[in-house]
């Protein structure tokens, strides 16, 4: 069952009718529109499948994205009609819950370990071609990607609730003063506008500890809300919308793929005038104000140990029932402590971190679309480059909070029946991007969604894992479901549905939570499992070869290039995993004998290699196209999100990694971008990092400022926000470094409130472009390692106790 905080309420609230409010919105952190949508959007339904362009350009290009980690809405904002899409994030079609059963779900893998002597004679023999056949051939799944493939369709995909609209009765005609507005600060969305001498308001917000979304339509003249609220469902679903009571509508659905119920509720609470549920609508005439209250929720239930013969493992609560529970609660808190409660949880998060950059040169407070047209004319906008970074951390709270499926594709927004790579989880880096910022951000506790991913995913992974190549642990492929799924996909591309190492890469994420969170409990609790068994995947799917060297193989580089008998990707991670799984032992002081099995394989690993260009090599041998400009830079996970290149630890391979970002080019997708962006911080290279998040708001950023691919996509947000951290502050390499990779462009500013690992909680601020001050919490009392350019600093900490450094002469001093 979901926890009961994790559920979605839509809210609205009544103030008086000559109370609109005051508050100049667009100020600040803000995202803002001074023009209406139409609603040429509205209900399209269509299937936007594979990378196809979202069809609702409005929807993805100039909504206002809000959210409590479980259910979402955009916010349109045309003045005729609001219009609202609306999200439950675990609103799924596939599953074991199909027609065929929990058999047919799970008979997915492929039995293909014994094939892989065979493969790897192949690779001994020189014999690529049979190799890479009998790859193809054996090493993809049984189940399809597409639902025209396949009936019933068992991976499934992410789907709409529907959209919500409500006629106002208004016109353009005689309007003025427009504006829809994302206010970061609070999480609302404000939609203003005059009309024939009327001010008119609305205001949305959702509440992620009472899960309840306000709207409220107000005035500042009584009578004015003549208001008709009606439900478009998900053409896909049988449905049910009945009156509930006299003020309210509930809705209750049931997906036609796979029997998933859900439900939501709506209540109205009106000021002055008539109120009547009409059918499938809510009047409202002559009120003064009108509060509408929605409740939302599915009947899936999270899993970390699934029945793989009962269809109904993924089965919980009735969603009719707990949706009457979370209105009950809702209507008896009232306004008031629904809106406290709101912006005490929200601001508790967001607050934590300020950026300042250049902060004596101001921005003109113009519409977010006109700022970025202008940024993307060479104009500078420090003002917006903050806008962006605090956007990222917005929309990570709003989409990824605990007791609830991690933040897809799409973070928790979409607007069609199947969408771009089915709104999935994708594990060759998105998901994983999608997380970069949250802990060094300071916003760790959006790390749980992610975590409770990982948990569900062992006990099906571990099947995968034997199917494939008959090792210990578990393991996952390229796209994932809520249902638990790891394996490859039915496709012989392979370089595409080939990615053994994905399992590792989620489970570096674990290692990362407690690096920075210091909680040995979690460790032993939950995460050294997770971790040690991904490390036993990642030793036994290894081919150990006569010359006594470890190698993946067959293996390829995501979504780039031919199968090999050991790409440099994959060795990265298993790295990566090893030494979290051996730093891991030695924190809780076990498993020393494994530990020295995990130290042996880290020895006989093959080695990076730089290549004829001198570039650090993607494949086992050099076959690197200068070239090629592709936007899948795989092979320097080991410079980021890895640990295993620096420029201070590893130059040659720093440098051999540079050669490689020079020649893939600084433009590609706005996610693609947001990795390169986090690799030249990696690099120290602050100007060229710099003219990476450039590229990336000017070619990858839509209206809205959410990322695209196109299409819309949420993982270059993410990156976007975590590559200005990395350039900042950096902790990877077991010291805390200062203004690693600070631009020109930033002269003066300042940052307050992001994290170092160890348990730390850093703000910096510089002039001039050299360190003016840094203040060091201590989280954990550990041990602590500063460095600045070539001036190093170290000191011992007491929990809770703060430290400032500032640079004297030539020399880190604690102040």
């Amino acid at each position: 069952m979901k926890k009961l905080y994790s559920f979605f309420i839509c809210t609205l609230f009544s103030l008086s009718a000559s109370s609109i409010g005051t508050v100049d919105y667009t100020k600040g952190l803000s995202v803002w529109f001074d023009t209406p949508n139409n609603l040429d959007g509205q209900a399209i339904w269509l299937r936007a499948s594979g990378s196809g362009a979202n069809p609702d350009k409005t929807w993805e290009s100039r909504s206002l994205p809000i959210g409590n980690g479980s259910l979402g809405a955009n916010i349109l904002g045309s003045v005729a009609a609001e219009r609202i899409t609306l999200n439950e994030k675990t609103l799924w079609k596939g599953g074991p819950n199909t027609s065929k059963g929990a058999e047919y779900y799970w008979d997915v893998n492929k039995q293909s370990a014994g094939v892989l002597k065979e493969i790897r004679q192949a690779f001994l023999d020189e014999d690529k071609e049979k190799a890479a056949q009998l790859t193809r051939n054996n090493f993809n799944g049984l189940a399809a990607y597409e639902e025209k493939d396949e009936t019933p369709f068992r991976f499934g995909s992410f789907t709409t609730m529907g959209e919500l609209y409500v006629e106002t009765g208004l016109n353009e005609l005689r309007m003025s003063n427009y504006r829809r507005i994302l206010s970061l600060d609070s999480a609302m969305v404000v939609v203003q506008f005059d009309k024939d001498g009327v001010q008119y308001q609305r205001k949305y917000f959702i509440s992620y500890p009472d899960s309840v979304m306000v709207m409220k339509f107000t005035a500042n003249q009584s009578g004015k809300q003549n208001l008709i609220l009606s439900y478009c469902p998900n053409s896909e679903a049988k449905s049910n919308l009945r009156a509930d009571g006299k003020d309210g509508l509930v809705y209750t659905g049931v997906l036609d793929n796979n029997g998933m119920k859900f439900a939501f509720r709506i209540k109205a609470i009106h000021k002055g005038g008539t109120l009547e549920a009409e059918n499938d609508r809510l009047i409202v005439k002559g009120a003064d104000e009108v509060v509408f209250l929605l409740t939302a929720d599915t009947d899936y239930k999270m899993n970390f140990n699934p029945d793989f013969k009962d269809p109904k493992t993924y089965v919980g609560n009735d969603p009719e029932q707990t949706t009457r529970i979370m209105m009950d609660q809702a209507v008896q808190k009232g306004y008031d402590e629904l809106y406290r409660n709101h912006e005490a949880d929200h601001t508790a998060l967001f607050n934590r971190v300020r950026l300042q950059l250049n902060p004596d040169i101001s921005s003109p407070n113009l519409p977010t679309y006109q700022r970025l047209a202008n940024y993307k004319k060479g104009t500078p906008d420090y003002q917006l480059e903050q806008l962006y970074y605090q956007f990222g951390r917005y929309l990570l709270i709003a989409s990824s909070r605990p007791g609830n499926m991690p933040a897809n594709l799409q973070g928790m927004w979409h607007n069609n029946l199947d969408g771009p790579w089915r709104v999935d989880y994708h594990n060759n880096i998105n998901i994983q991007m999608n997380y970069w910022p949250a802990c060094s951000a300071n916003l760790s506790e959006c790390t749980w969604p992610l975590i409770d991913f990982i948990r569900s995913l062992v006990k099906p992974g571990e099947q995968t894992a034997q199917a494939y190549f008959n090792a210990r642990g578990w393991t996952a492929s390229i796209s994932a479901n809520i249902f638990g799924f790891t394996a490859p996909l039915s496709s012989n591309m392979m370089s595409w549905n080939l990615n053994p190492t994905a399992g590792p890469w989620l489970a570096t994420h674990i290692w990362e939570y407690y690096d920075y969170t210091r909680d040995k409990k979690f460790l032993k609790e939950i995460g050294y499992d997770l971790i040690k068994s991904s490390a036993q995947f990642a030793v036994d799917h290894l081919w150990h070869k006569p010359d006594g060297t470890y190698t993946a193989a067959p293996s390829t580089s995501p979504e780039h290039g031919p199968i090999d008998e050991g790409v440099t990707f994959a060795h990265a991670v298993v790295r990566e995993i090893l030494l979290d799984a051996i730093q891991a032992s030695k924190e809780l002081g076990i498993d020393s004998k494994e530990r020295k099995q995990w130290e042996k394989i880290l020895d006989k690993l093959v080695p990076y290699r730089i290549g004829r260009y001198g570039q650090l090599m993607e494949w086992s041998t050099d076959i690197d196209d200068p070239e090629d400009e592709h936007r899948h830079v795989n092979h320097l996970f080991g410079l980021h999100p890895g640990h295993t290149i620096s420029p201070i630890t590893t130059p040659k391979l720093a440098e051999a990694a540079k050669v490689v970002l020079e020649h893939r080019g600084d433009g590609a997708t706005g996610w693609s971008m947001g990795w390169k962006l986090n690799q030249w911080a990696r690099l120290q290279d602050g100007n060229h990092a710099y003219k990476l998040y450039g590229n990336l708001l000017k070619n990858g950023t839509l209206d809205n400022l959410w990322d695209t691919h196109a299409p819309f996509q949420i993982d270059g947000n993410f990156g976007g926000t975590a590559g200005i951290t990395e350039m900042l502050l950096q902790s990877h390499m077991g010291f805390i470094q200062l203004l690693p990779a600070l631009p020109d462009a930033w002269k003066n500013g300042s940052i307050t409130g992001i994290c170092a690992k160890g348990n730390f909680e850093i703000s910096i601020s510089w002039k001039e472009g050299q360190l003016d001050k840094a203040t060091i919490l201590s989280g954990s009392g550990t041990p602590c390692n500063v460095r600045y350019g070539d001036k190093t600093l170290s000191f011992s900490t007491v929990k809770g106790k703060k430290y400032e450094i500032t640079l004297v002469g030539n020399l880190l001093k604690l102040l």
